[in-house]
């Protein structure tokens, strides 16, 4: 019993002697930890920071707290009409082009995911757009519809200044974010795809189902995780657009974007305060509509994908 009492007791013996696992887990987290803090953590307070003051244009480092609370800045920011505007510009192409793209997306993915000759060639051309870097895709949309070189007013027979007119400088925007990403919403519900078995389609053809039913009740609910992912990298994706509207209009005749707006204020107006506030406002709007992907529409496709 002794020799018993004292096996089982080593163990605690050992666990008292040495490091606990709660430490020993702090230990090794801490690393990735601090890592995170420096990457992720000091920018983000520090836009905060600087958001709550105002800069001097003519004196370097000459700053006051902006107002009372130092919300001068976001006050300022609220009452403009052009951030009220690279808002709605912003949702406008967000909801524009995501909904293009998880359309055009899906039709891809269901072609790639096909048994025919020519299936690795199909996958191959179809990421091709995706691959292109989007300065180079601004660009060639650029000229596409330019007036004198591009083809498009050549096709419909009209003079359209595509680029210098408003609302059609943000079609372009869409129709240019459309066909670059639309092949990396295929990728990413081609590998939901994937995992579905084959058995399920083999059991619902026996049962009759047309092609329509097995797409409907096999298809889509059994894709959905994988189309939440989708949605969410496309759409905070989509949020955050920069370089597209920068390099096609920068921003002007109504494509003037929430990083755009923010940009221009902090670089090129030198309006630091304003500048990190647009950006840390940015922030917000992009971490809120992640958590409403995940708290409901999340809930929501788990509900249906267990069905």
């Amino acid at each position: 019993m002794e020799a018993a009492s004292v096996q089982a007791g080593t163990p605690t013996g050992r666990r008292s002697r040495g490091i606990s696992e709660r430490r020993l887990a702090a230990y090794m987290v801490s690393p990735s930890v601090i890592l995170i803090a420096l990457v992720a953590a000091y920018p983000i307070g520090y836009a905060i920071w600087l958001s709550l003051h105002e800069y001097s244009v003519r004196v370097a480092g000459l700053s006051r707290w902006a107002g009372p609370l130092g919300l001068r800045n976001y006050s300022n920011i609220f009452s403009d009409t052009e951030f009220w505007q690279a808002v709605r510009t912003t949702f406008i192409f967000t909801a524009a082009s995501v909904t293009f793209e998880v359309i055009i997306g899906m039709a891809m993915a269901l072609a790639m995911h096909s048994a025919f000759r020519g299936q690795g060639l199909l996958r191959t051309v179809v990421l091709v757009p995706w691959a292109v870097l989007t300065v180079v895709t601004a660009r060639m949309w650029q000229t596409i519809f330019d007036p004198t070189l591009g083809i498009v007013n050549s096709i419909l027979g009209t003079d359209t200044v595509w680029l210098g007119q408003s609302p059609e400088a943000l079609i372009v925007m869409i129709i240019a974010d459309v066909w670059k990403t639309a092949p990396f919403m295929a990728l990413l519900l081609l590998a939901g795809l994937q995992v579905i078995p084959g058995e399920i389609y083999e059991a619902a053809k026996v049962d009759g189902a047309t092609t329509w039913q097995r797409f409907r009740k096999i298809t889509l609910p059994l894709l959905m995780p994988a189309l939440l992912v989708a949605l969410i990298f496309r759409t905070l994706d989509a949020l955050r657009i920069f370089d597209l509207p920068f390099v096609l209009t920068k921003g002007a005749h109504g494509t003037n974007t929430l990083s755009l707006e923010a940009y221009q204020t902090f670089t090129a107006n030198n309006i630091i305060g304003k500048g990190a506030a647009l950006a840390v406002v940015t922030f917000i709007i992009v971490m809120a509509v992640s958590f409403i992907y995940i708290r409901f529409v999340g809930g929501n496709i788990r509900g249906l994908a267990e069905e």
